[in-house]
């Protein structure tokens, strides 16, 4: 069953060096819970082609396994040089981006995007080639903006813009966007990331385009995605921390508190977060991955992350079994450091108002104090799971769902082991049945044990919890206990 030894989930992106069923097949088995396709790369008939191997993997050894596609959003670029190696920009030079075609030179470039020049104001800055060159506008017009040089360098053909001080008037999903949208809702992921998200707006029109088939992940890579940080949470299914952008429109200083608020925002609301962003990216090139590497994907599982990502380290790297192989090792050893049960439950917090709050809660607590091996929750839309995970349990969680769609979507969220279950499970019996089944066959529990069963009653409605019960793991003992 490949049971984890370790709760934090491991997202891994596929690529050039992940693209054939073992490669993949052994990034799952060395740890990975999630597989990223990055709609930036790769054309339709590669993603699919990745798709059914996942799917194949997923058939092949009988655990659920989570798709995220992660949408590439607006990619605002200047146009082209005449001077195939660029231009060098001295700082304090005058430096145009206009609308004109012609190619660039060391005076001006074009910028394609008169939405750009639609929000800029004197004074705001522009950013090229990730933040190397910083720009600052002097004066600015529907179709140009006449900058100064701060931070100069060489600016060459197509590089990245950022626009850190404006909130940009332009749409998260772009046409390509669209088109990517529908053509992985239709193959069957479970998670769609949304690049740049701004406004709360945003993620509701990538929900209607997704009429329900696929979770809504919003990355956090604008300075206005997080001041409007609590609406875009209110309407999105999960979040993803996108340090690389965020760590060039914000100071770089700025990120490592941003990343702890947001994560403790998440787990107050019981919604997956993913950490990302050059956890191991020495790992492209190298074997080891460096200390202040570990440093960071040990800090953000102690920061309480549902999720930690690989991107170039297992898509295009030279060592992706060794990168994933070293983010579960990291999290093995944090997690059973007795620190971080500690730092955990101190963040133990969130308004408990439901029932379904009040069930997990005490399923957490009676795991706590007596010798429980696992939490085992009934769940058709995963809400219960989610609830149970957000309690952060020094036990496992096994979630437990007739629907493929549900499980895989937990494959996510911290803690869950996930487990089909038959559809016509009718009688709480049946189901305490069924979660000792479980427990013993993934290797948590064996027949002289207990565990916590969670579920809602009658069966199979949304939102129903509303029962607790400790159960013995021997279904003799079940079955000679009262009739329900």
């Amino acid at each position: 069953m490949n049971r984890r030894l370790r709760n934090v989930k491991i997202v891994a992106t596929l690529g050039p060096a992940s693209n054939d069923y073992a490669m993949i097949r052994a990034l799952f088995e060395a740890g990975a819970d999630v597989f990223r396709l990055n709609m930036s790369h790769g054309d339709h008939s590669e993603i699919r082609v990745r798709h059914e191997i996942i799917r194949q993997i997923e058939k092949d050894l009988g655990r659920p396994i989570s798709i995220l596609a992660d949408l590439q959003g607006p990619k605002l670029r200047v146009g082209v040089f005449a001077n195939e190696d660029g231009e060098e920009l001295v700082v304090g030079a005058p430096f145009r981006l206009d609308l004109d075609p012609a190619e660039g030179d060391a005076t001006r470039v074009q910028l394609p995007h008169k939405e750009i020049f639609a929000a800029l104001e004197p004074g705001s800055s522009l950013l090229v080639n990730d933040g190397k060159i910083r720009l600052t506008v002097k004066d600015c017009g529907a179709d140009y903006a006449n900058c100064e040089v701060v931070v100069g360098g060489v600016i060459s053909n197509r590089k990245g813009v950022n626009v850190p001080d404006v909130l940009l008037p332009l749409a998260a999903l772009s046409e390509k966007d669209r088109k990517d949208l529908e053509f992985v809702c239709q193959l069957g992921v479970d998670w769609l990331a949304l690049s740049f998200v701004q406004r709360p707006e945003d993620v509701a029109e990538a929900r209607e385009l997704a009429g329900g088939r696929a979770a809504i992940l919003s990355k956090i890579e604008k300075p206005a995605a997080v001041e409007a940080f609590d609406a875009i949470l209110a309407v999105s299914d999960g979040i993803m921390v996108a340090r690389g952008d965020l760590g060039v429109e914000l100071p770089v200083q700025n990120v490592p508190p941003i990343q702890k608020r947001l994560i403790r925002r998440c787990r107050a609301v019981a919604k997956p977060v993913i950490v990302a962003t050059q956890m191991l990216e020495s790992m492209i090139d190298s074997p080891m991955p460096t200390r202040a590497e570990v440093s960071d994907v040990a800090t953000a599982i102690y920061e309480g992350t549902d999720a930690i990502m690989l991107s170039a380290e297992s898509a295009a790297g030279s060592f992706p079994i060794e990168a994933v192989t070293t983010m579960n090792n990291v999290a093995i050893e944090v997690e059973g450091d007795a620190n971080y049960r500690d730092i955990i439950a101190a963040q133990r917090g969130g308004k408990k108002t439901t029932v379904a709050d009040s069930i997990v809660v005490a399923a957490r607590e009676i795991a706590e104090t007596t010798d429980i091996k696992a939490i085992c929750c009934f769940t058709q839309s995963g809400t219960t799971a989610a609830l149970v995970s957000r309690e952060r349990p020094h036990v496992p969680i096994i979630a437990l769902t007739p629907l493929v769609g549900t499980a895989r979507r937990l494959a996510l969220s911290w803690g869950t082991h996930c487990v089909m279950t038959q559809d016509d499970v009718d009688r709480f019996k049946m189901a305490v049945v069924n979660a000792a089944r479980a427990a013993q066959e993934a290797g948590f529990a064996t027949a002289d044990d207990q565990i916590v069963v969670t579920a809602g009653v009658p069966f199979n409605q949304p939102g129903t919890t509303n029962i607790l019960r400790v159960a013995p793991c021997d279904e003799r003992l079940i079955y000679s206990s009262d009739p329900e």
